[in-house]
């Protein structure tokens, strides 16, 4: 059995261009696993291994490799940095026992930095914060600190001062050891020495260095108490104490250096083997019921207990399907056979691998804490639970956020249909976050993701991996309907026509709901007219009819149903009787409730130099935009606005023109709010006018 302590499994997540990929390009070579540095601006990463990552230099999907530090294993995911992507950080985070956030030294938190962090939140995944790219212009460590405590909310624990700043930047200063790391401009990682500290860094050093102690010390009263009676901790203590406020996160240790210059990345790897848990150390996953609910059974991280395992991503490549599985408790070995519970049906482990990139090693067994890829699997997708047949048992699965944007695709040669079908049913598979679907009145092929970029790659997936070119259509916006009235109503469904009738009377209240709640039903019914079996025949006759809704045909959100009264047969009715009734209340009632078309609101974030500000803010403005805030930045100015998806489209293009090809901008979904109703009689008539050439 391998030692499960000197694991670790980390992702590195990071707003875009933060130098995520970089990062991880230093790790590999540092820790011996590739002799040659690819840089991503030159295509050549070695986790940047799609054809679209190497052209458009960003991380697309994320990308598994293991290394070994110190004795230690670690196993690293790289994950994309931007927004349309955001779905690949939150199922690799929810995998991992640790993360490294990385951020710019002179952009800062970003945006999508937030997004990222909260979803590490959530999963409650342990971090260390690396401050990246201090040679850059405008890098300022100290600025990003107190931005990662006013912005994300979190505390750092700040572990190294850096030596010089932007051009002059050459090293840091250790704050436990006292001793600074001073690299030579060879950009070998390796040509490097400890010195003491600078004679102009002394007295920072040691107000960083109290500030340290007297928060890891909280950790341990023992200790505590020592230091409050003059007693400064040894090594081995503070370092306990780090640990254990890292694991529980009361802090985040923050490291800095430049990845691209080699500087700095070597006390970061450090960090991971002292502070970052080992799979033992995180809290195990819950295990959940049919119905989703927790039953108070853990999995705990340990080879001798039952088989449980997260598929966590699927990939297609040209040896077959690759499932990416983390292994919580059991082992898992080739010829094992599996159950899935999610389809109850059993399945055989053929080949197991370890992933490096995508390249990928042959094994033959694995266990506890391992992230491995498992080949050819048929029915296996995304959150799906791998367990021992003789115990059964599920995991938490995974969310996934709902598209916001759809075009209309279709293949340019006819005979590519079938073709296209086959290609796009992988690519569901592979990115749970991508849907596809057929428009029954038109017959066109509609896919939907989180952005343009999103689909914008999905497209030339078709035609680069699969061979299949389409043509595409305008993007269209997924809008939502919603109520602004309260109604009361009710509605008789009766018919009779030879042989047993169907009966079922309903008094109900529709009004409107919180946002962002969706659809919620309640039965207030009392007396038994309408009897208790009955309720759910409802409630499933609304709920169903609400994927359409009556203005537009748009999904109906935020509303409630309250059942009050209503009637039944002792012969006639029955559950199917109540569910058609339930169906034609909403019909009947919808229009009565004022009806509003929702539109998605995008938090748009962009980066501009100030002399082309009031062209940006302008052009937002027009956009229907909102401008939040605005603040000046060292190398220019940052806007942060609300604006509707569908005055976003093409953006970009824009941007670069208004700004000599310098500004930067990046969205992301926020909440769905009322449409201007000039807006929404467009959107309803070209609705209309669409079916109406569809027929």
């Amino acid at each position: 059995m391998k030692d499960l302590t000197a694991y670790r499994n980390i992702g590195i997540f990071a707003h875009v261009d933060a130098g995520k990929t970089t990062t991880t390009e230093r790790i590999l070579k540092l820790t011996g696993k590739i002799h040659k540095i690819g840089e991503v601006h030159e295509g050549a990463a070695t986790t940047d291994f799609m054809e679209q990552e190497q052209e458009r230099g960003i991380t697309i999907q994320s990308a598994a490799t293991s290394c070994f530090w110190k004795d230690h294993q670690l196993n690293i995911i790289d994950t994309p940095g931007h927004v349309d992507f955001t779905i690949e950080v939150y199922r690799s985070l929810k995998v991992l026992d640790g993360g490294v956030g990385v951020f710019c030294g002179s952009g800062g938190v970003e945006p999508q930095s937030e997004t990222n962090w909260r979803y590490a939140n959530d999963s409650k995944v342990a971090r260390i914060i690396y401050v990246n790219k201090l040679d850059r212009l405008g890098a300022d460590f100290y600025r990003v600190v107190k931005q990662v405590e006013d912005v994300l909310g979190a505390k750092p624990l700040v572990m190294v001062l850096p030596i010089g700043t932007e051009n002059d930047f050459v090293g840091v200063v250790d704050l436990l050891t006292r001793k600074a790391w001073v690299w030579d401009d060879s950009g070998d990682p390796m040509n490097y020495e400890i010195q003491d500290v600078p004679a102009n860094m002394v007295d920072d050093v040691e107000t960083y260095r109290e500030q340290l102690i007297e928060m890891a010390v909280e950790q341990d009263d023992e200790v505590m108490e020592q230091y409050l009676e003059g007693e400064e901790p040894d090594l081995e203590s503070l370092k306990r104490c780090i640990r254990k406020g890292t694991r529980e996160l009361a802090f985040f240790p923050t490291y800095c250096g430049s990845s691209f210059k080699n500087k700095g990345v070597q006390l970061v790897l450090d960090a991971v083997v002292d502070y970052l848990p080992n799979p033992t150390e995180v809290k195990p996953q819950p295990e959940i019921d049919l119905e989703g609910n927790e039953t108070g059974t853990l999995a705990y991280v340990d080879p001798e207990k039952p088989l449980r395992a997260l598929a966590f991503k699927i990939m297609d490549d040209r040896f077959g399907a690759l499932t990416f599985t983390r292994i919580y408790s059991g082992t898992l070995s080739k010829g094992d056979t599996v159950l899935n519970t999610f389809t109850g049906k059993t399945e055989r482990i053929g080949r197991l691998v370890e992933m490096h990139a995508d390249s990928r090693e042959e094994i033959n067994s694995a266990q506890a804490g391992d992230i491995v890829a498992i080949v050819g699997m048929k029915n296996v997708q995304t959150g799906h639970t791998l367990c021992d047949p003789k115990n059964p048992a599920t995991l938490e699965p995974m969310v996934f956020p709902d598209p916001v944007i759809s075009i209309a695709i279709a293949p340019k040669k006819k005979g590519s249909s079938e073709k296209m079908g086959i290609a796009l049913s992988k690519m569901i598979q592979e990115d749970p976050s991508f849907h596809v679907e057929t428009d029954q009145e038109s017959g066109e092929t509609i896919i939907k993701g989180m952005g343009e970029l999103h689909l914008d790659i999905k497209v030339d997936i078709l035609k680069r991996t699969h061979g299949v070119e389409v043509d595409v259509g305008k993007p269209q916006v997924a809008y939502r309907e919603s109520i602004t009235k309260r109604i009361e109503d009710s509605y008789t469904h009766k018919k009779q026509s030879g042989g047993s009738g169907q009966y079922g009377k309903i008094d109900y209240v529709i009004e409107p709901g919180e946002p962002g709640t969706g659809f919620q039903f309640e039965s207030k019914v009392t007396g038994g007219n309408v009897p208790r079996e009955f309720w759910p025949a409802v409630q499933k006759g609304f709920e169903n009819s609400i994927q359409k809704g009556l203005l537009a045909g748009f999904p109906c959100v935020d509303f409630k149903v309250t059942l009050t009264d209503g009637a039944y047969h002792p012969v006639d009715s029955s559950a199917i009787a109540f569910e058609i009734a339930a169906k034609s209340a909403y019909r009947q009632s919808f229009g009565k409730a004022s009806p509003q078309l929702l539109e998605p609101i995008m938090k748009v974030d962009v980066f501009t130099p100030e002399d082309y500000m009031g062209d940006v803010i302008g052009d937002l403005n027009r956009r229907r935009g909102m401008i939040k805030s605005q603040e000046k930045t060292l190398t220019g100015a940052r806007i942060k606005a609300d604006a509707p998806l569908s005055e976003m489209f093409g953006y970009i293009g824009d941007l670069r023109t208004m700004t000599s090809g310098r500004g930067q901008f990046s969205m992301e979904f926020s909440h769905y709010a009322p449409c201007p109703s000039n807006v929404a009689e467009e959107v309803i008539k070209e609705v209309k006018e669409r079916e109406e050439a569809a027929k």
